[in-house]
């Protein structure tokens, strides 16, 4: 009924028009919480799912997400570049795959290493160290069984010993402050999915499309790269090509137009 109110606003013809746009825009913003499907009344039988509360949890870990932000540049004037981290993620999803662990773990290991890397400076001679340690961390983080510190040293063919291992582990713990607990992207990615359709997603993650545009063009790049064999990074692509994960990454619509339309700004090409 709001709507149908004769406007008693400023006298200005200009101001008018401008009062009744943000009534009604309010209005719709209004009508649309009114109305938004909520993803989680059905989940109320289900404790595991937390229906009572999954929205403070997703509002809180937003908050912990900035607090444990990456720079994008942290890694310049260190003697460790992209590029080597960029070998040793790619290495760490050949071991995650071969000790068969959660996705979760490989989020979190590649989320400690950063932030790790992001407060200590690294030598290359201990990178790959850094890498399997934080592994190691997040295996006990989130598995029911953790590999044996054994396995790790096996796997980086001896090129470090447990104690080794164990030393970068303190330290690792002590710099992050015993502070492993984290928002992971497999966390939001999942109550996207949830979601579903754009306006709902819209709702539920809190960013627009626009907001996310230079992300998902990052990932069109990458996408790109692989494909066209512009890159020697290609543990990912393996690892979901196996039947185990529906052989996601050899689906056509990894070389549609629109990811190519989207990788083409940062591509280079006309």
């Amino acid at each position: 009924m709001a709507l149908l109110r004769r406007p008693t606003g400023p006298a200005h013809p200009e101001e008018d028009i401008s009062t009744k746009e943000e009534s009604l825009c309010q209005a719709f913003s209004d009508a649309l919480l009114c109305k938004m499907e909520d993803i989680d009344n059905e989940d109320w039988e289900n404790p595991q799912l937390c229906s009572d509360y999954v929205k403070d949890i997703y509002q809180y870990l937003r908050q912990l997400e900035v607090l444990q932000s990456i720079n994008p540049h942290f890694l310049d004037g260190r003697e460790i570049n992209g590029r080597m981290r960029a070998i040793l993620v790619d290495w760490l999803v050949q071991v995650h795959s071969k000790f068969r662990l959660l996705q979760e773990t490989l989020y979190m290991c590649v989320a400690i290493m950063d932030r790790f890397l992001q407060v200590q400076p690294v030598s290359r001679k201990k990178l790959q160290l850094v890498g399997i340690t934080a592994l190691l961390l997040a295996s006990k983080y989130e598995e029911m069984f953790s590999p044996n510190i054994e396995d790790f040293v096996y796997i980086t063919d001896n090129a470090y010993t447990s104690s080794q291992i164990r030393e970068m582990e303190t330290l690792i713990l002590k710099e992050l402050k015993f502070e492993l607990g984290r928002p992971l992207p497999l966390h939001f990615l999942r109550r996207a999915s949830k979601a579903g359709e754009n306006l709902k997603q819209q709702y539920y993650t809190g960013y627009t499309e626009n907001e996310v545009l230079d992300v998902m063009q990052h990932m069109a790049k990458n996408v790109v790269k692989v494909n066209e064999n512009l890159t020697k990074f290609i543990a990912v692509k393996n690892k979901y090509a196996s039947s185990k994960l529906l052989k996601i990454s050899t689906i056509p619509q990894l070389n549609s137009k629109a990811i190519q339309e989207l990788a083409t700004p940062l591509m280079g090409r006309s």
